[in-house]
């Protein structure tokens, strides 16, 4: 429903796949094109669409979690957007939920200090504080020893 909706917005303002290879490109198409051929063994070729079509979803997602990522930014009266808000923007988003483990990784990253500590970190968003904050859903790391 919400990938609906977005997709909907996104081609109501005009913003398709640029036809041929005139359109502009955020991103550089050479290094989406190597990654495509790193991620698997088995390609051995990629067609000249591919990565056009890889730019723009890029471009897409990345709009995506800058816009909810700065949403919470806003609502907290503040000026910079940090890290914590991007993983705001993960943590109260469905769409996004494949991103929490990285999310977990950089937490835990900022949270021990040096890296001798052998930690694990978990990130906790509670219902109640979910309801409370409503879009500026506070996360809560929690370091749990292993």
């Amino acid at each position: 429903m919400r990938r609906a909706r977005l997709y909907s917005r996104t081609l109501s303002r005009g913003q398709g796949i640029p036809s041929g290879r005139t359109g502009s490109h955020l991103l550089p198409l050479a290094r989406i094109k190597k990654i495509m051929k790193k991620s698997s063994v088995d390609v051995k070729m990629i067609s000249g669409e591919a990565p056009l079509v890889f730019s723009k979803a890029c471009e897409l997602f990345i709009e995506e979690l800058t816009k909810r990522s700065s949403n919470n930014t806003i609502q907290a009266k503040k000026r910079t957007l940090h890290k914590q808000d991007v993983a705001s923007a993960v943590a109260i988003t469905d769409v996004f939920d494949f991103l929490i483990d990285l999310i977990r990784i950089a937490v835990w990253q900022a949270l021990r200090g040096h890296k001798s500590t052998p930690q694990v970190p978990t990130i906790k968003v509670t219902l109640w504080q979910a309801l409370r904050d409503h879009n500026k859903c506070l996360l809560v790391p929690t370091v749990k020893n292993t």
